[in-house]
């Protein structure tokens, strides 16, 4: 055993004894502590009852990931220590049981105030602690701004006849050395426990299951050790977390597998050769290495990231306007599924330029999905604005200031609806417009929430079809799907007379805006497209144009609605770019 690592007990040489564990994969509110406590309680209380000897609970549990500057107030981390106590108390009751918690603890020594800590707690007493050694900084990261990280040794307990290890969630993603000077894997491997248990807030996107299990998949087996992933769920703000705990030994590799995005309590058992099993000692199933295609993984992960996101802030109803598009059709079909059909609103505005189709779609739509519908027309109130613009500026409103004034009518009358019946708003945009500033601010940009802001405009025509294919029937009509993008602000307008095909567009933006954060695959596929067009230089000009545009939009993202992240890099925390920049 390395100086460095520091065991509360001595080993024993028991080689099959059984421990009991209780994942804890609950959907946690940030600062909303007696309602977490409440959540870990019950728990525990099931643990209990399946005799388990420990219950483990995700990163931050008691006061949810992430709580960003509100532990810089007093307030708030007194609220976590009453917490606390509550936890300790209720432990008292179950004093056979171990806890795992996650949450923040006061730091004495130099540095930040605060450390990202593990608690073990038994019996009303913490029986041991361990402090976050590696504090991630990138992409929707900034766990540095708040918390000094912990000192670089291993934390080890008894419990039961196990030996347990403990890490936090960034601790175990640096086995191969790159992004730290500090790999924790290295103690615990010294340490030698039968199990290590990982506390997680890993947020998700397309893909990151399987990089998690092909991260500690790798770690298990380059350091001989069995390891539990326990990870939170829920949406919070822009992030989902999946859930998706499992559980990973060194030869078979990922054995155990959680519900994805859902709360799961579940006891398996671990013995101290690191084999984990049900809670009766049967085999676990088997473990797919796919998780959800792609694209019912999008809908799964919006659908949750709304709910939780109007549960939290206290909407139980959505407001979307209806323009008989693509955008808008998606995002009422998806808002129908996370609220239910009869708590979802849709508005048309036609104006002069609307053709009868674009109405007559909204109408079949709305049928489709039982979604009631009004119409609102805007033609009287666009030329209201015109002749006061004309009036007192002596100079006619056309051109764009028209075009984008029919958006800012149409937002207004969605802010309208929406503070009238106190519905949420949901903005309509998707992330290839986004990108290259094809919206307009006070206008399609109002809102509360964006659905679809991380799907390439590609990505929504896939995914509407997707939900027909998975309702068996249409639910967002083919003449909708089937239709030419258009705003609709001018005569005969087309989205290519301003962009390039969104099947050109959307190679383009994953290149420039993502990059190294795409999975493997799909870089390897942009990259191949990216390289034909840099070949002509039609296509070098273009994606310079692009880039250009990208540049140009920043203020126009900076005051949009929060969007759900589902892709690597997203827009909002995880892509921080100046505004006053000349970077094109």
């Amino acid at each position: 055993m390395s100086a460095s690592s520091q065991n509360t007990e001595v080993k024993q040489s028991a080689s099959e004894t059984v421990l009991g564990i209780t994942i804890a994969q609950l959907n946690v509110t940030v600062g909303d502590m007696d309602a977490n406590v409440q959540k870990m309680v019950e728990a525990a209380q099931k643990a209990r009852d399946e005799q388990s000897d420990l219950v483990v609970f995700s990163e931050l549990s008691l006061t949810g990931y992430y709580p960003g500057d509100l532990m810089d107030d007093p307030h708030f981390m007194q609220r976590v220590d009453t917490g606390f106590q509550a936890l300790l108390q209720a432990s008292r009751q179950m004093p056979a049981l171990h806890w795992v918690v996650g949450m923040p603890v006061s730091h004495a020594g130099p540095g930040h105030r605060l450390q990202n800590v593990l608690r073990v707690i038994k019996a009303g007493q913490v029986v041991l602690e361990y402090a976050k050694q590696l504090l991630p900084t990138y992409n929707i990261f900034n766990e540095r701004r708040h918390f000094e990280p912990g000192p670089d040794v291993a934390r080890v307990l008894r419990i039961g006849g196990a030996q347990v290890g403990f890490m936090i969630c960034e601790d175990g993603w640096n086995d191969d050395g790159s992004a730290y000077a500090i790999n924790p894997f290295e103690r615990l491997r010294d340490a030698a426990p039968d199990v290590v248990i990982s506390i997680n807030a890993s947020p998700s996107h397309i893909g990151k299951r399987e990089q998690r299990h092909d991260v500690f998949r790798a770690a298990s087996e380059r350091n001989g050790l069995s390891i539990l992933y326990v990870n939170q769920v829920g949406g919070h703000d822009q992030l989902v977390y999946d859930g998706a705990s499992f559980a990973v030994e060194p030869k078979a590799g990922v054995t155990f597998e959680a519900r994805r995005f859902e709360e799961d309590v579940r006891t398996i058992t671990v013995d101290t050769q690191g084999r984990f099993a049900t809670a009766s000692g049967e085999c676990l199933p088997d473990v797919k290495r796919s998780g959800l295609p792609t694209m019912a993984f999008y809908r799964r992960q919006i659908v949750l990231g709304l709910q939780d996101y109007a549960r939290r802030c206290g909407f139980t109803r959505a407001v979307i306007g209806s323009s008989g598009g693509i955008d808008s059709a998606l995002t009422i079909a998806l808002a129908a599924e996370a609220f239910g059909p009869d708590k979802v609103t849709a508005v048309t505005m036609p104006s002069v330029y609307s053709s009868s189709g674009s109405v007559d779609d909204s109408q079949a739509l709305c049928a489709n999905l039982g979604v009631r519908l009004y119409r609102h027309p805007i033609a009287e109130l666009v030329s209201g604005y015109a002749r006061g613009f004309e009036q007192a500026f002596e100079a006619p409103l056309k051109g764009l200031a028209l075009e984008n004034l029919q958006a800012r009518v149409r937002g207004v009358i969605l802010m309208e609806y929406s503070n009238t019946w106190g519905d949420l708003l949901l903005t309509t945009g998707n992330k290839s417009e986004m990108s290259v500033g094809y919206c307009t601010l006070y206008g399609d940009t109002n809102g509360g929430l964006g659905l679809i802001g991380d799907l390439y405009k590609t990505e929504v025509f896939a995914l509407s079809r997707h939900l027909n294919e998975a309702a068996g029937r249409e639910l967002i009509p083919m003449a909708i799907i089937d239709k030419p993008p258009s705003a609709e602000l001018a005569p005969d307008q087309k989205d290519t007379d301003s962009l390039p095909p969104y099947e050109v567009l959307d190679e383009i933006l994953k290149h420039l805006i993502e990059g190294a954060g795409l999975g493997r695959e799909e870089a390897v596929e942009v990259q191949a497209y990216v390289a034909r067009l840099q070949a002509t230089t039609e296509g070098s000009a273009l994606i310079e144009r692009v880039r250009h545009m990208i540049a140009r939009s920043e203020y126009k993202r900076r005051q949009a609605p929060p969007i759900i992240r589902v892709r690597g890099r997203a827009f909002g925390a995880g892509r921080q770019m100046p505004i006053a920049a000349r970077h094109y």
